[in-house]
């Protein structure tokens, strides 16, 4: 990508070429990302466990569930930027792309740093508050302030990868996402036990090697990306839109916050799943805790096509292709049939065998877990579907949308069918609760998808037609007047 962005297909472009192939080539280094974090977490948590015992994976899990309450606050932040700067790329528009990383680079990095600065100083409020156990409070404080310190980089090193995303490039954060997993990995037992030259931090090691890994990985990004001459990179006379903008503040987050409020919600309905499993006791819990592993892994290729989704709808929205925008959504939707279709259909013939891989072959846990899958695994090809047509509605700048069918589907109904149908078919209710959310997602997903008014809106207004020539001022983005907080229809 050049300054002018010449009408020829450009590295990063999203808005010609086939889709279809454009789009899974895209996706799979999100998918290759996705795969990364989760198997870093569950390595992590075998050395942990073998190193520490039992108290030390709790304090762990209490700790890495704040971590993920707060990625899931400046989450939306992340992918309201990406989303404008897809638009700005699409549009063919860098000064307004790099205006737009700017703003939102510097009010990302100093909300992780408020996180990390009152985290450290509340840490045992915020551990006390989740109740964490008393034998393992010291150890998740010693971890959490670790963790606290590592944040600003953490959430630096997402913002760069979800921008690069936004401007057509999943490669490039794909390779980064891998060094910061390989150092947190290799380093978590040298600094968990004191092996050769390393000192024995215990668990605070633990904690160490993801800082150091993600700090690591964040300067080789930026470095890299500075001597590539990446068009979105800020240098001389363009630091000066590191001071942030404050009508394109106001858009990103506006935007931002109900996006970041999805993930709080998904999390919120979890936990209230979680109480209800655990009044039917551990053997329950131990089965229920296996097959939402599995279901993390299920849903994998989804997310990742939905990520493609969005950045590929956007930059074409940016373009003026809306001939592109159905086509790129019924793609997306395709590949989520075939991919989670595939995964759910692997679980149901291997189920016992890929159990046994978590609990003992004669465990009755075994039976249970078998049961949840075939009863609620299919229902993530359902809610595939939904994140598809969330990622497209999403392009266009409606977040509220799909933030309150989120609260309808997952709030009131799968946790409401949870609750009030155990007195009818038991913990049946459990189980068939996903089923009941995902079909009520995807129903009102695809009537917002039809019938809604997302087709109307954009994040920045007024984009040049595809084939006229952009604004390349680098003075305010265009139609930013328009841009007051979304209505309740978009």
């Amino acid at each position: 990508m050049d300054e002018k962005m010449p009408a020829r297909r450009r590295t990063g472009d999203l808005t010609s070429g086939p889709i279809p192939r454009t789009l899974l080539m895209f996706a799979l280094p999100v998918l290759g990302s996705n795969v990364l974090q989760s198997l870093n977490g569950s390595i992590n948590a075998v050395w942990v466990g073998r190193f520490l015992g039992e108290s030390a994976l709790t304090a762990t899990s209490n700790a890495n569930l704040v971590l993920f309450l707060i990625l899931g606050t400046v989450f939306g932040i992340g992918m309201a930027a990406t989303i404008l700067v897809a638009q700005s790329v699409g549009a063919r528009d860098l000064p307004e792309a790099r205006q737009i990383v700017g703003t939102s680079a510097t009010f990302f990095f100093l909300v992780s740093v408020v996180f990390a600065v009152c985290g450290w100083i509340w840490v045992d409020a915020i551990l006390n508050s989740l109740g964490t156990p008393a034998d393992a409070l010291p150890l998740a404080r010693s971890y959490l302030r670790i963790i606290f310190v590592a944040v600003p980089m953490m959430n630096l090193l997402s913002f760069v990868m979800t921008v690069l995303r936004g401007a057509g490039d999943s490669r490039t954060p794909f390779i980064f996402m891998a060094l910061a997993v390989v150092l947190d990995i290799v380093l978590n037992p040298l600094l968990i036990r004191g092996i050769g030259p390393f000192p024995e931090l215990g668990i605070a090691g633990s904690a160490t090697s993801t800082l150091i890994g993600q700090t690591v990985s964040v300067i080789a990004i930026l470095i890299v990306l500075y001597a590539r001459k990446h068009p979105l990179r800020l240098a001389g006379a363009n630091l000066a839109l590191l001071r942030p903008d404050p009508a394109l503040l106001r858009i990103v987050v506006f935007k931002g916050v109900p996006m970041g409020l999805q993930m709080i919600v998904i999390s919120v309905a979890a936990l209230t799943v979680m109480g209800i499993v655990n009044s039917y006791g551990s053997q329950v819990a131990a089965a229920y805790g296996i097959a939402a592993q599995l279901w993390t892994y299920i849903q994998m290729p989804a997310l990742a096509i939905g990520a493609a989704v969005s950045s590929m709808a956007a930059q074409n929205v940016g373009a003026g292709r809306w001939d592109r925008i159905g086509r790129i959504a019924a793609s997306g939707v395709g590949f989520n049939l075939v991919l989670t279709g595939a995964l759910v259909a692997l679980l149901w013939l291997f189920d016992r065998s890929i159990l046994s891989l978590f609990l003992s072959s004669d465990s009755a846990a075994i039976d249970v877990a078998a049961h949840i899958n075939t009863a609620a695994s299919w229902s993530f090809i359902l809610f595939g579907i939904t994140i598809v047509l969330f990622a497209t509605v999403r392009a266009t700048g409606a977040v509220m949308p799909p933030l309150v069918i989120l609260v309808i589907s997952v709030l009131i109904v799968r946790t409401g069918f949870a609750y009030f149908m155990r007195g009818v078919i038991g913990e049946e209710a459990l189980w068939w609760s996903f089923p009941a959310g995902s079909i009520t997602s995807l129903v009102l997903a695809a009537a917002y998808y039809r019938f809604g008014g997302w087709r109307s809106l954009h994040m920045i207004e007024n984009r040049p037609a595809a084939g006229e020539p952009p604004d390349t001022g680098l003075g305010v983005p265009r139609g930013r007047a328009n841009m007051a907080p979304e209505t309740p229809n978009g």
